[in-house]
């Protein structure tokens, strides 16, 4: 091979190498650029929004509700305005809908479901008195029922609208003896939906309304409505406030007794829906009882026999023979007897002292 040819191929390699290696310094001291987000500010009044999503039927609380900036140019008339801002200019019906006060909204129902952030419409909500109020609150295929309730039995007027209760009945078995006294736990995960013509936990000024409630109003399905009404007719009828850890315990039942599916893979919307569907659902099964020998050794654990009635209370010619029979029958001897048989007939001699 020429000499001068292999220096220029030697040399070529030389500055293909230098050039290689400045390159990647170049590449690696500098860093790569970053994309900063400029965060937006939004200048505008401030609308009433929802905190999170309320599905149709949600009854309207101080926490599910909050005030959020908004732009100008999107605000539309049916928005409540914190302040009482005008909407527009001009026209008097745009002011007096802007400056309806926020707290009017507690206690009304949505009508129509509002995802989280979503703007509070004047048309999602139904206030109570209007038609259909009551209607609009309750879920699909459950009706509404109201039960009496005491200071005793209504927890001291601590239950609002909103909670969840627990109803049990007290009733007295009777028959020969002691009557059995009892109390059982027939509904459990039963929906408030109004307390006597309340509908709203807290008042205006967000402060809880406590008070002697005579009425409370629940949500339940067709047939556990019914055996509220034969519950009121066979005893007394008592709530439990429900604690809001219950739902945990409530969704593992669910789904130990098969009532739920779970949903495959990781979805937490899918898992949200369940739970909700769990914490939504009254129950009338795995009921509960305490009798009277439970708490005190002086009662009875057990139902009572049966009243033996009168054969004769129904009149007829038999029953008439039967009562004949039985006082023309000889009374049963006192103390110690002897019996005697002779074939088939017992005699009964009575042997104690006279």
């Amino acid at each position: 091979m020429d000499v001068r040819k292999l220096m220029l191929l030697i040399g070529a390699l030389a500055i293909a190498a230098v050039t290689a290696v400045m390159a990647k310094n170049m590449f690696s001291g500098a860093s790569a650029p970053r994309a900063a987000a400029t965060p937006v500010v939004v200048t505008g009044p401030e609308v009433l929004v929802a905190t999170r999503t309320l599905p149709v039927g949600t009854i309207i609380d101080a926490e599910a509700l909050r005030y959020q900036p908004w732009p100008k140019e999107l605000i539309q008339q049916a928005y409540f305005i914190k302040g009482g801002e005008p909407v527009s200019e001009g026209g008097e019906d745009k002011k007096r809908q802007a400056l309806i006060d926020p707290s009017d909204l507690l206690g009304t129902v949505v009508r129509n479901e509002i995802t989280a952030g979503q703007p509070i419409t004047q048309g999602a909500l139904i206030k109570p008195g209007e038609r259909g109020f009551l209607a609009a609150a309750l879920g699909p295929g459950m009706r509404a029922v109201s039960v009496d309730v005491s200071a005793t039995s209504g927890v001291g007027g601590f239950i609002f609208p909103g909670d969840r209760v627990d109803v049990m009945l007290t009733q007295e078995v009777s028959g020969e003896g002691t009557p059995l006294k009892v109390t059982e736990t027939v509904l459990r995960n039963v929906r408030v939906l109004a307390v006597d013509k309340r509908t709203y936990a807290v008042g205006p000024d967000g402060k809880p309304l406590f008070g002697k409630s005579k009425l409370v109003t629940f949500e339940a399905t067709p047939k556990i409505a019914e055996k509220i009404q034969v519950a009121q007719a066979i005893g007394s009828i008592s709530l439990a406030l429900r604690s809001i850890a219950d739902n945990t315990a409530e969704l593992e039942r669910a789904i130990a007794a098969g009532d739920v599916n779970v949903p495959e893979g990781n979805d937490p919307a899918a898992e949200r829906r369940m739970i909700l569907s769990v914490a939504a659902k009254p129950a009338d099964g795995n009921t509960t009882y305490t009798v009277g020998a439970d708490v005190s050794r002086f009662q009875r654990g057990s139902v009572p026999g049966r009243k033996r009635e009168s054969d004769s209370s129904d009149g007829s010619a038999a029953a008439v023979v039967r009562e004949i029979v039985r006082s023309a029958a000889p009374a049963e001897p006192t103390g110690p007897v002897v019996k005697i048989a002779r074939g088939n007939n017992v005699t009964v001699v009575p042997v104690g002292a006279k």
